[in-house]
């Protein structure tokens, strides 16, 4: 149902150590009849393995999007996202930051560290699914992604 630019499924990253949120996450993507593709590294180190094509991810395709825990293992969020946006070639994938942070200082980091949006993770499931639902919509379907 859902696509992105000109009528195609987008490639989503979700950087994201908890289990348990990853599914969320693709719960809410089938639940919303989201057809894009979601690839997952589970630690800062992963995205940037698939991000930069190493290893087991030499095949990936750059990322539409990026939703982006802050607080992983390996790498931490924080600096992922600084790397991605410090690298000209990166630098114009959109990355949701969607953390259970709520902390000011997170967010006014991220914002500093160009995150194109910061999103807290509701701790209630329908809220959960709701809030990766208007990512999606608003990311997919108002916003213009550049094209890969």
């Amino acid at each position: 149902m859902t696509s992105g630019s000109e009528g195609r499924a987008i490639d989503i990253l979700l950087v994201e150590d908890d289990p348990g949120d990853e599914l969320i996450t693709r719960e809410a993507f089938e639940h919303n009849k989201i057809e894009n593709n979601l690839y997952v590294a589970r630690d800062g180190e992963e995205g940037l393995d698939f991000l930069y094509r190493r290893g087991a991810f030499e095949h990936a395709p750059t990322p539409d999007l990026i939703l982006l825990d802050l607080n992983l293992p390996k790498y931490d969020g924080r600096q992922l996202l600084e790397k991605v946006k410090s690298d000209a070639d990166l630098c114009h994938i959109p990355v949701v930051v969607l953390t259970t942070s709520s902390a000011e200082e997170d967010i006014l980091r991220s914002y500093k560290l160009h995150a194109n949006a910061y999103v807290t993770k509701p701790v209630d499931l329908d809220q959960f699914m709701n809030a990766v639902r208007q990512i999606d919509e608003f990311f997919v379907q108002v916003v213009r992604l550049p094209q890969s």
